[in-house]
């Protein structure tokens, strides 16, 4: 009957994908939306008005707004499972934020879009310079307009100009000025070590993080009733922002992080490296902020690599450093 009800609600229409509101938080009545900023640092307008860490979850591009950064980054939302992050002194519009055909242009500087999750009905594409690009499975896709490249990590996308279409596949690049529009292989070192890629690693690895927080306190006060919907957006307070839980068990992003659903999330290494270490032996719940979800003294107070800063304006999440004495375990590298 369990499975029956959780097959249900994985099938869920692409209109019950928006985000649910997580746990006891001001943005209980709120659902991320394509176009919610997810992400501030640094300079950031948003039509010409300054954004900062409290527009996270709050400010949304609407149709033909855009966003803009100076010397700064930040990350928003499309649909469920794709972000799109900004390069310093980078500008990008959202041109339709519709669920089934949302669109983004690249008009200044460099973006790197990070696609989780992907339904048939979706229909995601980059424009860049007037050619528009569809990305057609997950993966990781850079887009910088200074140069005129669409560049795949990994994934698949098809570049579209006129009724002329070229297949661009992980590893592989396109130079949108090329008289003939050709892919080639590029050299994925020097790639990765860009201060955008690496920028994005890092954010991935945060939500990452927060993902085992918000699946494991849904895990812990149960789905019935809990606001669990099934795939989508889901606000955590201490990342003081979205991240995305799977409907159905787990998958490693193109970065190597792990997320989990509700139900997988026991499968997690940080459940197992003690930070929901009583939970999985039946004696308390997930620990959050040193106190469990009904009030149980913790055994572990950590929190969200304390020692680096956390999300905004340098502070820690939690103190005493990161999850499990800073192991990390997802499946990446740190």
């Amino acid at each position: 009957m369990a499975h029956t009800f959780w097959k249900g609600i994985a099938g869920l229409g692409l209109a019950a994908l928006l985000a649910a509101p997580a746990w006891g938080d001001n943005h209980s009545s709120s659902t991320a939306v394509p176009g919610t900023v997810n992400y501030v640092e640094g300079a950031v307008t948003l039509d010409g008005n300054s954004l900062n860490s409290k527009s996270v979850g709050s400010a949304n591009l609407e149709t033909g707004q855009s966003i803009s950064t100076q010397t700064g980054k930040t990350e928003f939302l499309l649909t469920p499972g794709v972000y799109v992050r900004l390069a310093d002194n980078s500008k990008a519009t959202l041109v339709s934020p519709s669920l089934t055909n949302t669109q983004v242009s690249v008009d200044q500087g460099e973006a790197m879009v990070e696609v989780d999750e992907l339904h048939k009905q979706n229909d995601i594409q980059v424009v860049e310079n007037g050619i528009s690009t569809q990305l057609a499975k997950t993966g990781l896709y850079d887009f910088n307009s200074a140069n005129n490249t669409v560049r795949v990590f990994s994934g698949e996308a098809d570049v579209l100009e006129n009724d002329h279409r070229v297949k661009v596949k992980g590893g592989h690049e396109l130079n949108l000025q090329s008289a003939q529009l050709r892919t080639a292989k590029f050299d994925k070192n020097p790639a990765e070590a860009s201060d955008l890629y690496r920028w994005s690693s890092l954010r991935s690895d945060y939500l990452a993080e927060a993902n085992i927080d918000a699946a494991g306190v849904y895990y812990a006060n149960g789905w019935y009733g809990s606001g669990w919907i099934g795939t989508g957006w889901y606000w955590d307070p201490w990342l003081a922002g979205y991240t995305f839980l799977p409907g159905e068990g787990m998958f490693y992003n193109p970065f190597g992080w792990g997320f989990y659903s509700p139900r997988f999330v026991y499968y997690s290494p940080l459940w197992y490296r003690g930070y929901y270490g009583r939970a999985l032996a039946g004696t308390h719940p997930p620990i959050r902020n040193g106190v469990g979800p009904v009030g149980h003294p913790a055994t572990v107070h950590s929190g969200f690599r304390g020692g680096e800063g956390g999300f905004h304006g340098g502070s820690s999440f939690r103190s005493g450093g990161g999850f499990s004495s800073g192991t990390m375990g997802f499946g990446g590298h740190r």
